[in-house]
């Protein structure tokens, strides 16, 4: 038994110190590029860079800048990434540095990731950057990597020039990944529920809601339309304030392309005067939303044509468990009549609802369901709305 085991420990050393070899450069003196950057002098190439490719052998990342924005290529036509992570991929290539090299054998370069990247089961990752004119600005092959866990460990990767056999062993941070959801800045809008003064939903053929609360710190939204009912899941409520808290996408897309059926919409107005619209859409099991912001004055109108600069065009498809806390109906937030002789049920929107407005402002045309398709003008915002009065509110026009 002890022979045997004997056997195979030499067997093993012998396969590791024949890897060892193989995996090392044939000639034992160390190519020049040995301790030095992977690319000299391109901190100032880099101010040129307008491209970066980002491929493997089943797809291809394509990342744009557009005036001071990096976009992804194909992304609905360009919607804008992460700019630390573009920062952060451009300045480590800047600072790589070859510490060893490994083999020239291309025989052998899959076992460091750093082969072919185009051929099919590759796992290497071909990099690029170029400038206005398509002339290449950094090339590299990136292989396996050995990221940072813990203490002060430097990150490294294998890599390679891809007109040269020699692979290295290089030092660095490169954050170099084909898979676009990784580099999309994902944040649709975060507004704190406190801000939230007024919410109005309005759906085809239901009744519609007005929530308000009233000026004080500690108040709540509460049902202030359709007269003779309460709303009594105060969960529920607070969902509906913290709706446009923290959200975020699944997917982007150009407002244009086919976004399912309108559900409805709902706008809610913010303690300043601002007001955000948000129609949302349902196709199969997929969750639209297509956002604008509305308000002039009061530094009001600085921070609504930011906000439209940013969603303009372009529509979200997010958590189909947000449906309830956009477009709530009366049962979800444990609705209930008021009082033993209430009226009848509130009466139903029907297909020419008209659109909330601030109070002052002139009414606007019916909008249909199907309206809510195609993007309308931003309306002004007038004063802060405040929460409705304890009388019965009038109600909603007979259409």
């Amino acid at each position: 038994m002890k022979q045997r085991t004997l056997v195979i420990l030499g067997g093993a050393a012998a396969f590791s110190i024949v890897s060892a070899l193989l995996l090392s450069p044939g000639n034992p003196e160390a190519p020049a590029d040995a301790g030095a950057l992977a690319f000299k002098g391109l901190a100032s190439r880099l101010q040129g860079a307008s491209r970066i490719e980002i491929s493997k052998h089943d797809g291809k990342l394509v990342l744009e800048r557009r005036g001071s924005t990096w976009v992804v290529a194909d992304a609905g036509g360009g919607y804008p990434v992460r700019p630390e992570r573009v920062r952060e991929l451009l300045v480590g290539l800047t600072e790589m540095r070859l510490l060893e090299p490994r083999t020239a054998d291309p025989a052998l370069h899959e076992r460091l990731g750093v082969d072919d990247p185009s051929k099919p089961g590759s796992s290497g990752l071909l990099l690029r950057v170029q400038d206005t004119n398509g002339a290449q600005v950094a090339e590299l092959v990136v292989g396996r990597r050995r990221v940072r866990t813990q203490g002060n460990l430097p990150e490294s990767a294998y890599v390679r020039r891809p007109a040269e056999a020699q692979s290295w062993l290089a030092e660095g941070r490169l954050p170099v990944d084909a898979d676009p959801r990784l580099w999309l800045d994902r944040d649709v809008v975060n507004l704190p529920a406190a801000r939230v003064r007024e919410v109005t939903v309005r759906r085809a053929n239901e009744p519609e809601l007005v929530l308000a609360r009233e000026e004080t710190a500690e108040a709540k939204l509460a049902l202030a339309a359709p007269a003779g009912f309460q709303a009594k899941d105060e969960g529920a409520l607070d969902e509906v304030a913290r709706t446009l808290e923290f959200v975020t996408f699944l997917e982007v897309k150009p407002e244009g392309e086919r976004l399912g059926e309108a559900l409805g919409e709902t706008r809610f107005v913010l303690s300043e005067g601002m007001a955000i619209v948000a129609a949302t859409f349902k196709d199969g099991d997929k969750l639209w939303l297509r956002l604008r912001a509305e308000g002039t004055g009061n530094g009001v109108g600085a921070e609504a044509e930011r906000l439209n600069a940013r969603w303009r065009g372009w529509a979200y498809q997010v958590s189909t468990g947000k449906e309830k806390a956009l477009l709530p109906r009366l049962e979800d937030l444990g609705g209930r009549a008021s009082t033993s002789d209430a009226a009848s049920p509130p009466r139903p929107v029907a297909a020419g609802f008209v659109p909330f407005r601030a109070p002052g402002n002139a009414a606007p045309p019916p909008v249909t369901p199907a309206a809510l398709t195609t993007p309308t003008a931003p309306r002004p915002v007038a004063a802060p709305v405040q929460a409705a009065p304890s009388a019965p509110a009038a109600s909603t026009p007979a259409t």
